[in-house]
C-alpha cells in the first residue's frame, strides 16, 4: 500500500473526521467522500455499524479505538498509537471521532503522534453535540437576554462553577449522569438561581432521542428517576424555556414509533427512508424470498423476442420483474437501448421508478382514479388495434405465483399474451425469536404491508401482530386480506402506493398526538397501551 521515494518510506494520510453527534445525515459532502475512499477506519463507535455499511467501501476494515484487547477503555496515547499504526498500512485513513474533533476528543494527542512519526493529516470539521443537540430538543442556545454560552465537560475536573453562575449565561453540558448531577450541585453552590430550568437529552439527533427537563434544584433526584442514558447532553439556562415553542424533532407524527415493514431490505430502501423522516425507527423483516425461475428457457427465449421485435408493449407488474429482465439483460450483454421501439407498461409509481432508473421513461402508468393494480392497469390498456399496432404481443415477465387477471383482460381485448415466469417467490425463514416475539406481544407499533403475500407470509412465518399494534395497508386489497387473517385496518390511503400509507400513517400518528394534548394527557404510542387484546375484524 506504500511507496518509496529516494529510500524514504511513505506512509498514508490521516483524514480526522467529525462524525456528528449521532443523526447520519449531518455528516459534511467531504465526510462522506473520505468515508468512501477509506481503506482502512479507526473508531470508538464501534455502535455505527450501519454508517460504515452505507458509507464505506466493500473491502474497508474497521479498527476498534475503543477497547483494548483486555476488554478495557484505551487510553488516549493508545488510541493515537492506533492511529500511526494504521497510518503505515493503508494509504487511506479516516479517524472518526464524535461530533467535531476539536472538541473534547483526543484529537490533540492524536494529531501529535502523527506529526512526531511523520503521518500527514487533515482534519473534516463535524456538526458538534453542543449545538446540535440543544436544537433538536427544541433549545435554541442564544435567546434575547443570553450573555454567553458556556460548553463543559466536566469529567474528572475540578471545575470553578461561579464562572458559569450568571443569570444571563447558558451552560451545555457533556458528560455522564453523574457529571451532571455534580455540574448541578456546583452551579447550585456557586450561586445559580435554583429554579433555573434545565435539560437533558440522551440519544441526541437519533430518533432514540429522549429528552427531560427540571428546575436546577431537582436534577439529583430528577435525573436518576428517568432512567437515561449514561452519556447525556444537558443545557441550563433561561432558553430551556423555549422548549413547549421550538421543539420540532420529537414532535414529529411518529417519533419513537417502531414500525415493521414486511418487505425485503431492496424494496423498503425508500420507505424506510421516508419513515425515518417522519421520526420512526423501521423494522424490515424480509417475508418472500425472489429466486431465478427453475427453468431459464422461457425467459431467455422472451427476451430474444424482444430485441428482435417480436412484441408492441411489455408490462412490467413489479419491481422484481424489473430487476429480473434487467438481469437477464446483463448476462446477455444487452443495455436500456434493446426497449427501442417497444411500448413499456408500469403496473405503478413504484415499479415506474425502477425502470427511470435504468433510463427506460413507461409510457402508460395507471394514475388518479385508476388503482395501480393488474385491474387498474387492464383498465388503461389500449385494445389492440389491428390498424394502429403492427405486431398485436405483449410480454408479460412476472412472477410464478402472479394471477390470471390481467392475462386474460388483455386477451379480451385482442392481444396475444407470453406470461413469462420471470422470477419465483418463496416463503422467507422466520425472523429470529426476538423479533417474533416483538410482533405477538406488541413491541410494534405499526406494522405497514405493501402487499396481499406480505400479509399471508408474515402471519406464516412470525404470526399475528399484537391487538395493539396500528395496522396500515397499501390498498383495498391488501386491506381485504388482513381482515380474512382477523386483522382490523386502522390506516388505508387514497391512493395505493408505498408513499401514500406512509403518509397516511403519519397523519394517523399525529392525530393520536393532537388528541392526547387536547385531553391535557401525555401522548402513549400504541406499544406502550396496557392491557389490549388481540386486535380482531369487524
Amino acid at each position: 500500500m506504500s511507496s518509496t521515494r529516494k529510500g524514504k518510506k511513505i506512509v498514508g494520510q490521516v483524514s480526522f473526521v467529525g462524525a456528528g453527534p449521532g443523526d447520519e445525515g449531518l455528516l459534511t459532502l467531504r465526510a462522506v467522500e473520505r468515508l468512501a475512499e477509506a481503506e482502512i477506519v479507526v473508531t470508538d463507535q464501534m455502535d455505527r455499524g450501519d454508517l460504515f455499511t452505507r458509507r464505506c467501501g466493500p473491502d474497508v476494515e474497521i479498527v476498534d479505538a475503543g477497547f483494548g484487547e483486555d476488554g478495557q477503555p484505551m487510553t488516549r496515547a493508545a488510541r493515537a498509537k492506533l492511529v500511526v499504526k494504521a497510518a503505515k498500512r493503508a494509504h487511506r485513513v479516516v479517524r472518526l471521532l464524535d461530533g467535531d474533533p476539536g472538541t473534547f476528543t483526543g484529537f490533540a494527542e492524536e494529531v501529535a503522534a502523527c506529526r512526531k512519526e511523520g503521518v500527514s493529516f487533515e482534519v473534516i470539521p463535524g456538526v458538534s453535540a453542543a449545538t446540535a443537540v440543544p436544537l433538536y430538543a427544541g433549545v435554541p442556545l442564544t435567546p434575547a437576554g443570553t450573555t454567553g454560552v458556556h460548553v463543559v465537560h466536566p469529567h474528572g475536573l475540578d471545575v470553578d462553577w461561579g464562572l458559569h453562575s450568571a443569570k444571563g449565561t447558558t451552560v451545555v453540558l457533556l458528560g455522564l449522569v453523574e457529571d451532571m448531577i455534580c455540574a448541578a450541585n456546583g452551579l447550585l453552590g456557586a450561586g445559580r438561581d435554583p429554579r433555573t430550568p434545565v435539560a437533558f437529552t440522551c440519544r441526541g439527533t437519533t430518533v432514540q432521542q429522549r429528552t427531560v427537563c427540571c428546575p436546577l434544584s431537582e436534577v439529583a433526584s430528577a435525573l436518576p428517576a428517568a432512567q437515561m442514558d449514561r452519556v447525556v447532553t444537558g443545557i441550563v439556562g433561561e432558553a430551556v424555556n423555549l422548549r413547549d415553542m421550538a421543539s420540532w424533532f420529537e414532535t414529529k407524527a411518529l417519533f419513537g414509533w417502531r414500525v415493521l415493514v414486511p418487505r425485503t431490505k431492496q424494496q423498503a430502501g425508500s420507505m424506510v427512508t421516508q419513515l425515518e423522516e417522519h421520526g420512526a425507527i423501521a423494522q424490515v423483516v424480509p417475508t418472500i424470498s425472489v429466486e431465478p425461475p427453475r427453468t431459464p428457457h422461457q425467459m431467455e427465449k422472451a427476451v430474444k423476442g424482444l430485441v428482435t421485435g417480436r412484441y408492441e408493449w411489455i408490462g412490467f407488474t413489479s419491481v422484481n420483474a424489473v430487476r429480473a429482465i434487467r438481469e437477464k439483460f446483463e448476462e446477455f450483454g444487452l443495455d436500456s437501448r434493446a426497449f427501442a421501439g417497444l411500448k413499456v407498461a408500469a403496473v405503478g409509481g413504484v415499479t415506474a421508478v425502477a425502470l427511470r432508473q435504468w433510463g427506460i421513461e413507461p409510457d402508460l402508468v395507471p394514475m388518479g382514479e385508476h388503482e395501480q393494480s393488474a385491474n387498474g392497469l387492464l383498465e388503461v390498456w389500449p385494445p389492440f388495434d389491428d390498424v394502429l399496432d403492427p405486431i398485436n404481443r405483449v410480454f408479460l415477465p412476472r412472477a410464478d405465483i402472479a394471477t390470471d387477471t390481467l392475462v386474460a383482460g388483455l386477451q379480451k381485448t385482442g392481444w396475444e399474451v407470453d406470461d413469462v415466469t420471470a422470477y419465483r417467490t418463496v416463503r422467507a425463514a422466520p425472523p429470529p425469536a426476538a423479533i417474533r416475539e416483538a410482533i405477538k406481544t406488541g413491541q410494534f407499533d405499526a406494522v405497514v404491508f405493501t402487499s396481499s403475500s406480505t400479509v399471508r407470509n408474515l402471519v406464516g412465518i412470525a404470526g399475528k401482530p399484537h391487538a395493539t399494534t396500528v395496522v396500515a395497508c397499501i390498498g383495498p386489497a391488501t386491506a381485504k386480506t388482513a381482515e380474512e387473517h382477523g386483522l382490523r385496518v386502522d390506516v388505508l390511503p387514497c391512493e395505493p402506493s408505498s408513499e401514500a400509507v406512509v403518509e397516511a400513517l403519519a397523519e394517523y400518528g399525529n392525530g393520536m398526538r393532537l388528541s392526547a394534548l387536547e385531553a391535557g394527557q401525555p401522548l402513549v404510542r400504541p406499544s406502550q397501551r396496557r392491557g389490549a387484546t388481540r386486535r380482531t375484524a369487524k
